[in-house]
């Protein structure tokens, strides 16, 4: 399946939402510090609500590490600075999604990293700033699990 990484999240019900949606994807969501909450965070686990045993959660101290954890093939950084746009990608198992903090989304010093395959953009009204953080990785788990019949669903 799928490997979803927030960097640096800062709001609980975001990653509480997140956990629901691996658990129901199948997806791994991978969390890089610092977070902008504690993982015992009501908040979250009110989000989380019962799926977090269902969900495979990984915390990561920093990208570094999550890169050698993930050795991945594939990143796609999503980003409102890109041309490419989420729908355009042919998504392939174990392909990393990488979504930024809900402030201030994926600086350029992440877009850079050598390890990102590209930047992607889903397309959305002019004027508006961004999506909510964890209805961005709904759309775009859900655009590439469609790609693979959405495998194992029932």
């Amino acid at each position: 399946m799928f490997r979803v990484v927030f960097f640096q999240p800062e709001i609980p019900p975001n990653t509480g939402n997140a956990i629901r949606l691996s658990a129901v994807t199948g997806c791994e969501l991978h969390l890089i510090e610092p977070l902008g909450f504690d993982l015992s965070d009501s908040k979250l686990k009110r989000a989380g609500l019962d799926y977090h045993d269902l969900a495979d959660v990984t915390v990561h101290p920093d990208l570094t590490t999550a890169w050698a954890a993930l050795r991945p093939e594939r990143v796609f950084a999503y980003t409102g600075r890109a041309t490419t746009r989420h729908t355009d990608i042919a998504y392939r198992a174990g392909d990393v999604l990488l979504f930024g903090p809900e402030s201030v989304g994926l600086p350029e010093s992440v877009l850079s990293m050598p390890q990102v395959t590209d930047r992607v953009r889903i397309p959305m009204l002019a004027g508006r700033r961004s999506l909510n953080l964890a209805n961005s990785a709904s759309i775009v788990i859900y655009e590439a699990w469609r790609q693979h019949d959405f495998t194992g669903a029932v």
